[in-house]
């Protein structure tokens, strides 16, 4: 038995998010961040069986994103940018 398990690799489960822990660990308010998932700008991973959104790890980066751009863009601007990064990454990953 304790061969097989070290020859097996644990799969670490992903972490998910609930909006009041992004506005513990970001600068932005619960209003904010639901206004930047319905403009598009983030994303849910999940959803809960009582209709809560979660969010995945990547979403920090995301926002990180989101306030570096703020400084010279508007919410809009920021939409295209964020939205051709994500299509520039999506044909970077299938040529590669």
């Amino acid at each position: 038995m304790q061969s097989e398990v070290r020859n097996q690799t644990l799969q670490i489960p992903a972490k998910f998010y609930r909006i009041g822990e992004l506005v513990n660990y970001t600068p932005f308010s619960r209003q904010t961040i639901h206004n930047y998932t319905i403009m598009g700008l983030i994303r849910e991973a999940q959803w809960t069986e009582g209709g809560h959104r979660l969010y995945d790890e990547s979403v920090f980066e995301k926002l990180s994103r989101i306030i570096q751009l703020k400084k010279t863009k508007t919410l809009s601007e920021i939409r295209r940018i964020l939205k051709q990064e994500e299509t520039d990454r999506r044909e970077s990953a299938k040529n590669n």
